[in-house]
């Protein structure tokens, strides 16, 4: 990764609804712009991201999707509406923004949930990305959250009970109906339920990436209260309307992406996101070069930086 830079331009945005979303740009003012998709959905851009890029030759913009980091009103306040804030809204925001900085084209990059934000985009505007690169692919249909909240409860199934129950869910209940019931509770008058159901959604999103971290960090649990409570009741309100896309869209749609090169880097351990969905799309876009990194779960290795920054370094240099 390259050194720490600071952004030389930021605001808010104003995209309307009473959303304003904030955006900052690093680098190189003339330099190859590239946009940064963030994951979660509503995990906020972190500064590390910063650090992918060769600030000599890329013009960075990074952005916090609407309800979370530094973007406003805040989805922690339960005052907050989520009916402004679905996959197509977000959309817009990116080419908002991108008009606002007066980019013709740029690179995306991002990863998780990051990953389908961005395929969105690239398949309802794929005149204005030059190329892509991905991380840990996800494509968000039901399928795939029914495996995240549901099917991998297989292999740790007193932590799943426990999400199961804490949601008030029945045994049967699908991933999407757990999301929905998390996005009830999160969205509950009292603060108390809030921050019940917000604990209990993040310790089963670290129980997942437990073979990752070993216990030494709780990707979920250790973020300040404000951001946790943002973050999962974004995520639950995405998940419970399966992302506002039809099942496998993106996968149908992927032939928009053609002559768009891309690289995607999955692990292939990631037990929160399987590597059969990478694969998928790696058919369906002939144009993406698929990296398997082998010892990588969701969270990625050094391997799968160093695969990251070759595939943006490679791209630093064309158009």
């Amino acid at each position: 990764m390259f050194g720490h830079i600071e952004p030389y331009d930021s605001g808010m945005l104003d995209v309307g609804d009473g959303n304003r979303v904030y955006w900052e740009v690093c680098g190189n003012p003339e330099g190859k712009p590239a946009l940064v998709v963030h994951g979660g959905p509503g995990s906020g851009c972190g500064v590390g991201w910063r650090r992918l890029f060769d600030p000599a030759r890329y013009r960075i913009v990074l952005f916090d999707q609407r309800g979370c980091g530094r973007s406003t009103p805040h989805a922690s306040d339960p005052a907050t509406p989520m009916r402004h804030n679905t996959t197509w809204h977000l959309v817009a925001d990116m080419e908002r923004l991108r008009e606002h900085l007066g980019v013709e084209r740029w690179l995306l990059h991002g990863g998780s949930w990051g990953s389908t934000l961005l395929l969105a985009y690239a398949e309802a505007h794929p005149h204005r990305v030059s190329q892509i690169v991905i991380a840990a692919v996800t494509t968000t249909r039901r399928r795939e959250i029914d495996w995240l909240y549901r099917g991998v409860g297989r292999y740790f199934p007193g932590q799943w009970e426990r999400f199961r129950t804490a949601a008030g869910a029945s045994a049967d209940a699908s991933g999407v109906e757990l999301a929905a019931a998390y996005a009830r509770l999160t969205g509950h008058p009292d603060a108390a339920v809030r921050e019940r159901a917000t604990r209990e959604w993040c310790a089963w999103e670290d129980t997942v990436l437990l073979g990752e971290t070993g216990g030494a960090t709780r990707p979920y649990s250790d973020r300040p209260s404000r951001d946790r409570l943002g973050l999962v009741r974004i995520c639950a309100h995405y998940f419970s309307n399966g992302a506002w896309l039809e099942e496998g869209a993106l996968l149908r749609d992927a032939d928009r992406l053609a002559g768009i090169p891309g690289v995607l880097v999955h692990g292939r351990l990631d037990l929160g996101g399987p590597l059969e969905t990478a694969w998928e799309l790696a058919r369906a876009w002939p144009d993406a070069e698929l990296t398997v990194v082998e010892d990588a779960g969701h969270l990625g290795t050094e391997e799968t930086g160093r695969r990251i920054t070759a595939a943006l370094d490679r791209f630093a240099a064309t158009g």
